[in-house]
C-alpha cells in the first residue's frame, strides 16, 4: 500500500513539475521574442490573442501538427533517440531542485554532483543528432555546439565550488537551508555574475547562440529535424 501511495505521489510531483515547466518555456520564449522585437525595431508576436499571449500556444500546436521528416540515409533509431535523450536529461535534473524547504522529488545527498553529471550527458544527445542525420552540416554544427558546452562547463563548475565549501554539502536542500540567514548572491557576487553568464551559454541565448546559428542558412545540429523532434531540443 505504501509503495502505491509513493508511486502516485511521485507521478503527481512529476506532472506538477513538468507541466508548469513546459508552459514557462513557451512564455519565456514569447517574452524574449517581444524584447528582441523592441530592440530590433520590429513587432514581436502581437496578433494571436490579447497582447499576443496566445502566440506561445499557437507555436506549440504548430510544432505538434507538423510532419516528422526523417532523412533518407539517417540512422533512424539514433535520429529519434537524440531529441528524446536531450529532453529526458534536462527534465530529470528538475527532480533534484527543491521547491521549498521540504518538497523535492529526489533528495539526493550528492544532488549537485548528480546535476553536473546529467548536464554533461547532454553532450551525447547533440553529437548523436549531428552524426545520425548523415549530414555534414548537422555534424559540424553538433561539434561546434559541443565545443561551446565543454568550454563553459569547466567555469560553471568552478563558480559553484565555493558554495559547496561554505555549506560542506552537495545536497541541494542543505544548500537552500544554509541561505536562511543570507543569500550567497551578496558575498559571492563576482561568482554569481560568472554563474549567470554560464547559464546564458547553457541555454544558447544571445550572445552565446552560435550552436543554433539562427542567422545562418544552416541552423546547426538540428538542421535535419522538424515538428516535435525539433521542439524537444528547445524544451
Amino acid at each position: 500500500m505504501l509503495s502505491v501511495v509513493w508511486l502516485l505521489e511521485t507521478i503527481f510531483l512529476s506532472l506538477f513539475t513538468i507541466i508548469p515547466l513546459l508552459i514557462s518555456v513557451a512564455f519565456f520564449t514569447l517574452l524574449e521574442r517581444k524584447v528582441m522585437g523592441s530592440i530590433q525595431r520590429r513587432h514581436g508576436p502581437t496578433e494571436v490573442g490579447f497582447w499576443g499571449l496566445l502566440q506561445a500556444l499557437a507555436d506549440g500546436l504548430k510544432l505538434i501538427l507538423k510532419e516528422v521528416i526523417l532523412p533518407t540515409r539517417a540512422n533512424y533509431f539514433l535520429f529519434i533517440l537524440a531529441p528524446i535523450l536531450s529532453f529526458s536529461i534536462s527534465f530529470t535534473g528538475w527532480s533534484l531542485i527543491p521547491f521549498n524547504f521540504s518538497d523535492v522529488i529526489a533528495d539526493v545527498n550528492f544532488g549537485l554532483l548528480f546535476l553536473f553529471a546529467l548536464s554533461s550527458l547532454n553532450v551525447y544527445s547533440l553529437i548523436l543528432s549531428g552524426w545520425s542525420s548523415n549530414s555534414k552540416y548537422a555534424l559540424l554544427g553538433s561539434l561546434r555546439a559541443i565545443s561551446q558546452m565543454i568550454s563553459y562547463e569547466v567555469v560553471f563548475a568552478l563558480s559553484i565550488m565555493p558554495i559547496v565549501v561554505f555549506c560542506g554539502s552537495l545536497n541541494l536542500t542543505d544548500i537552500v537551508n544554509f541561505q536562511q540567514a543570507f543569500f550567497f548572491l551578496f558575498p559571492l557576487f563576482p561568482l554569481s555574475v560568472i554563474f549567470f553568464v554560464c547559464i546564458v551559454a547553457e541555454t544558447n541565448r544571445t550572445p552565446f547562440d552560435l550552436p543554433e546559428a539562427e542567422a545562418e542558412i544552416v541552423a546547426g545540429y538540428n538542421v535535419e529535424y522538424s515538428s516535435i523532434t525539433f521542439a524537444l531540443f528547445f524544451f
